[in-house]
């Protein structure tokens, strides 16, 4: 399988393209973008979704319309059924969720790429694999990806409607990731934000199988 990695931060892509190399050839990794266009051919786009958009929002089609792009699948802890649906209706090959081991992962991927249509749903913990910003500081994921969010300008409500978490859970994760960074204001975690990666990126790197 040829493979291109999506997401908005370089940090996650690397941390997504670690996870194979145990299984490579078996996977490609022909490209690594950070709100960038895919610009290889590929058989697969997986498109992390952290601190991003989710399936049933409009900006996949970003992604499904590129002329390299051949399957699109999600990668995410939200798996909420009807997200799942609405990914697969707007043209998704697959939707499949971080809790799933590399293998896991893999084999999924190669039923994809053989022409299925494959979603996995399973409860996502807090710890899944890959990288993110934050992870030296010892927040956990979901914890990261709110304080991205906060970084990104987006209120307490357009955090829950985002992450498909209640208010209550966002306010938990705030509070949590404020004593783990040692902040304790909003304006305060902005910067510790803006000063620690937290900001999108901008890039595309050719994979290690890139031709």
């Amino acid at each position: 399988m040829r493979i291109a990695l999506k997401n908005d931060y370089e940090i996650v892509v690397r941390g997504l393209a670690q996870m194979f190399e145990p299984y490579r050839p078996r996977v490609k990794l022909i490209e690594l973008d950070a709100r960038k266009a895919v610009s290889r051919d590929v058989d697969i786009v997986l498109y992390d979704t952290f601190a991003q958009v989710q399936g049933n929002q409009a900006e996949i089609h970003e992604v499904l319309e590129s002329d390299h792009t051949g399957k699109v699948v999600l990668y995410s802890w939200n798996t909420q059924p009807e997200l799942i649906s609405a990914a697969i209706e707007r043209g998704a090959s697959g939707y499949l969720s971080k809790a799933m081991s590399a293998a896991e992962l893999v084999t999924a991927l190669e039923d994809i790429a053989a022409g299925e249509v494959v979603s996995v749903s399973t409860p996502a913990p807090d710890a899944v694999p890959g990288d993110w910003p934050g992870r030296d500081a010892g927040l956990s994921a979901r914890e990261a990806e709110v304080l991205a969010l906060i970084t990104q300008g987006l209120t307490n409500e357009l955090i829950a409607r985002h992450t498909y978490l209640s208010a209550n859970s966002v306010k938990s994760y705030i509070r949590s990731a404020y004593r783990k960074i040692g902040v304790t204001s909003r304006s305060q975690a902005v910067v510790w934000g803006v000063r620690h990666g937290f900001l999108p990126d901008v890039s595309r790197q050719a994979g290690p199988d890139a031709p």
